[in-house]
């Protein structure tokens, strides 16, 4: 395959599929000569890089072409799709194009059913936050691949710490590396909590922090995450993620239900070892108190969706969920 089109939010994952796709199509000695990375957000710089491509390389080497950044599967014009099609239908084996882009391809465009049949599609989204269970799954990827045992356990914490941000467990997990280097012993909780920096201000926090009636803590949090840009779409799933995994907990131990398997699949955990925990996060709280959070956290949702005012919005509804957390009776 001589096209790639490489999409999607998570821009260190996108990154690594590069550095290796030019690792293996060019060879360094050449790389000034035979590589390319061009703007392509507007047609011009599309059309500098369809012409680079189909240029030959220098010595008995390949070419790649990085178109970065390009929107024809947002908009492209018919000028711009012939160009495109003509290319592609052309390209010389000597020749590799690269094309990168944050946003999802419309795939109602006719560009886009071009890339379909010409391309090489990769998607590098970020997992959603609640979805625990996948991100364990991808934990456990990038562990096996620098070499890194850890228990279910260690897992679990590092998921805690690292949320869904693939930079940071990429950087944890080559710490972990030089440890595991000394041992065969797949990592405990124990050792990786020595040894990893929790990241204090994240959406699981703040989500336990209002699960514990903190108001003060919780809008703190709020502060500190819209201070570093964290999405707040992001931000609100994540609360809403966590307490739907504590409302089904609740709801399953309130019904006399104590087999951790059952409670874990209802309630969507990865690990039914996790379960025991969460049995402990919820102990203090009644299921009236859950059940009172849902209009709350769905009218979150869909202020942020509509595009509220997104610090504003965070703020009054942390404070109602935290006045129920407090005030409500506990069993």
């Amino acid at each position: 395959m001589a096209i790639y089109f490489y999409w999607g939010e998570d821009d260190f994952a996108l990154q690594k599929a590069v550095d290796k796709l030019r690792e293996s199509v060019i060879d360094p000695q050449w790389a000034s000569f035979n590589y390319d990375k061009i703007a392509a957000d507007r047609p011009e710089g599309v059309m500098q890089g369809l012409n680079q491509a189909m240029t030959p390389p220098f010595g008995a080497q390949r070419r790649l072409v990085w178109l970065c950044d390009t929107t024809i599967c947002q908009q492209c014009s018919e000028a711009l799709l012939g160009e495109l099609d003509s290319t592609f239908s052309a390209l010389p084996d000597t020749s590799v194009v690269l094309l990168t882009t944050r946003n999802k391809p419309d795939g109602r465009l006719k560009s886009t059913k071009l890339l379909q049949r010409h391309a090489e599609i990769k998607e590098f989204s970020l997992i959603p936050p609640w979805k625990e269970d996948l991100i364990a799954q991808q934990i456990k990827q990038a562990a096996f691949d620098l070499g890194v045992k850890l228990t279910p356990e260690g897992i679990d914490l590092l998921l805690d710490a690292v949320g869904n941000d693939t930079r940071l467990l990429d950087s944890e997990l080559r710490k972990l590396q030089l440890y595991a280097d000394s041992t065969q012993k797949a990592l405990s909780a124990e050792v990786v909590a020595a040894l990893v920096t929790a990241n204090t201000q994240n959406s699981f926090k703040l989500a336990e922090a209002i699960r514990e009636g903190d108001t003060g803590r919780a809008l703190a949090l709020v502060e500190d995450l819209i201070a570093r840009n964290e999405p707040p779409l992001v931000i609100g799933a994540t609360i809403i993620g966590r307490f739907r995994t504590w409302l089904w907990v609740k709801l399953m131990t309130s019904e006399g239900i104590r087999d951790e398997i059952a409670i874990a699949k209802a309630a969507e955990v990865p690990n039914p070892k996790r379960v025991y925990i969460l049995l402990k996060e919820v102990q203090s709280i009644s299921l009236q108190q859950l059940q009172k959070t849902l209009p709350i956290l769905l009218d979150l949702e869909v202020s942020l969706k509509q595009g509220k005012e997104a610090k504003t919005t965070l703020i009054s509804k942390v404070i109602e969920l935290c006045q129920i957390l407090r005030t409500l009776r506990r069993p």
